[in-house]
């Protein structure tokens, strides 16, 4: 079970929750000891009105000074919830909402939100039990956080205030929608459905369920662990590229590699040697006197992201153990008494920079992958194959137009890598004059990464169709490489004849999205 303090979450745990469906722990007694001192002390001033604290007894942004009675508190949390209800758009990925509700409740669990246990442990039971919100795709400007995303999870949660007083509708108590077993249904039907009870609203509830980098962070952790499988598949697919067209070694020799000092490169070299380990193919073409840069290159441009995702994964991991929504209750600061800070840690701008950074690096892992796909395919460029990698050439075209899907999605990533933190739209009467656009930023990066696994997809058919082609090419192959293109001849055959591609191609990602041919080539990489 993954045990959540607010302190140790991991990218491979958001993950396991996410896509997995692996238990959430309760709460160890000390994370439930220090929530509710911060709640306690919280409640106190409420009740006692003896300060202003944003959020909790103010309004919200340019209305933060209209102060609200004690008694009101409640109605003021349930009402964050409903303000923040603005999303729109197609419904995320059940994985990203499992995710973004993952990361609330470890941020809930440090004891700084002034909440209950007992919306934590609603939270996590959800997960547990199966209920995923419905939440719109679009409608973050990633600071105050992500207030729209979280708003649509915290609606479900949230039921009314118990004071009585009539909800704002006339009377329905609104509480969104949700997915549970399989079944899309009210929020409040869903959670009765998994024996659940929705929680009334205390003080500072909505906004510490609202406020906060839930979607820009756990959507980030879910494409940080996609990317980093994703560049050890490309790695393969060069690799077989680079036997199907008979490349040079050299260009991969390790003192070439230490010359330049990069790290990255250096690996992705030795992991390209490490691949061709009992190759008949490579160098078997001597009278050349070096590749096209799309080959030898491999190194220099695989190299950079490998090195960008290492510093990702420890930057996200942090942000995943962060405190993120506002104002903080800080019962132990030096010198002090217990009292809130009001600040900024919901501002997206970290989680912004970093997905645009991956998102530019990414797409150029599909760029130059597009471009050992056409060399394979074009016959003056192919050392001798078939042009469009089919033996009945004319009567066939091969695999002429996964080429062209590869190109599409290239050219679409170009749009989709512009950066979002450049962009900033004042909103909130000019109390929040800069935002981050982190949403988009991560939304574009996901979208990014699944157009590159389809690039590489095709990569691993085209360079395997190749192989086929060569004159006894299977049996030449590394002993790694020949794990590899085993393992794809297992998914999709050779193409004899013209067929409809696309299933070949959903095959692929689908086998690169499984991990089994990594595995396979791993088990077999010296």
């Amino acid at each position: 079970m993954i045990e959540i303090d607010g302190k140790s979450l991991t990218i491979e745990q958001v993950t396991a929750v996410a896509r997995g469906a692996a238990p959430v722990a309760p709460l160890s007694e000390s994370v439930r000891a220090e929530m509710t001192r911060s709640m306690e002390w919280l409640r106190g001033v409420i009740e006692r009105d003896e300060r202003t604290i944003y959020g909790v007894n103010t309004g919200f942004g340019p209305l933060a000074n209209r102060r609200i009675r004690p008694e009101q508190a409640s109605r003021l949390s349930r009402n964050v919830v409903l303000n923040c209800l603005a999303g729109v758009g197609d419904p995320l990925p059940e994985e990203i909402v499992r995710a973004m509700m993952l990361v609330r409740a470890n941020s809930l669990a440090k004891g700084l939100s002034g909440v209950r246990p007992e919306l934590e442990e609603t939270l996590i039971e959800m997960l547990n039990r199966g209920v995923t919100p419905e939440v719109p795709s679009k409608g973050s400007l990633g600071a105050s956080g992500d207030l729209a995303p979280q708003a649509h999870v915290a609606v479900v949660l949230l039921a009314e205030p118990a004071e009585g007083a009539e909800p704002p509708d006339g009377g329905k108590d609104f509480s969104g929608h949700a997915v549970y077993d399989g079944e899309r249904l009210t929020g409040e039907e869903a959670m009765s459905r998994a024996g659940l009870a929705r929680v009334r609203p205390e003080a500072k509830d909505g906004l510490a369920l609202t406020n906060g980098t839930d979607f820009m962070v756990g959507t980030a952790a879910l494409a940080v662990a996609d990317a980093e499988s994703l560049l050890a598949h490309a790695e393969i697919a060069a690799a077989l590229s680079l036997e199907a067209l008979c490349a040079l070694s050299a260009a991969f020799h390790p003192a070439l590699q230490e010359a330049s000092g990069q790290p990255g490169q250096m690996a992705v070299a030795a992991r390209l040697r490490s691949l061709f380990v009992g190759s008949d193919l490579i160098d078997t073409e001597p009278y050349r006197v070096q590749d096209a840069y799309s080959l030898r290159c491999v190194p220099q441009v695989l190299g950079p992201p490998h090195d960008l995702l290492g510093f990702l994964r420890e930057r996200v991991t942090t942000q995943l153990n962060a405190a993120s929504d506002n104002p903080l209750v800080f019962m132990d600061l030096p010198g002090q008494e217990p009292g809130t800070l009001s600040g900024g840690n919901f501002h997206g701008q970290g989680p912004a920079l970093w997905m645009d950074v991956m998102g530019i690096a990414m797409a150029d892992v599909g760029g130059i992958a597009e471009r050992r796909i056409f060399r394979l395919l074009t016959a003056e460029l192919n050392g001798g194959l078939p042009a469009m990698l089919i033996e009945n050439e004319g009567l066939d075209s091969g695999l002429m137009v996964a080429q062209y899907t590869a190109a599409a999605l290239v050219s679409d990533n170009k749009t989709l890598a512009h950066p979002d933190s450049v962009d900033s739209v004042p909103s909130s009467g000019n109390q929040e004059d800069h935002v981050s656009m982190g949403a988009n930023a991560a939304r574009h990066a996901r979208e990014i990464v699944e157009n590159v696994r389809t690039i590489v997809a095709i990569e691993l058919m085209t360079a395997t169709q190749a192989i086929d082609l060569r004159r006894d090419g299977p049996s030449r192959l590394g002993r790694a490489t020949s794990a590899a293109h085993g393992k794809v001849r297992e998914h999709v055959s050779k193409l004899e004849r013209d067929r409809q591609l696309s299933p070949d191609i959903e095959t692929m990602v689908g086998l690169i999205r499984s991990g089994e041919l990594l595995k396979a080539v791993e088990a077999a990489t010296p």
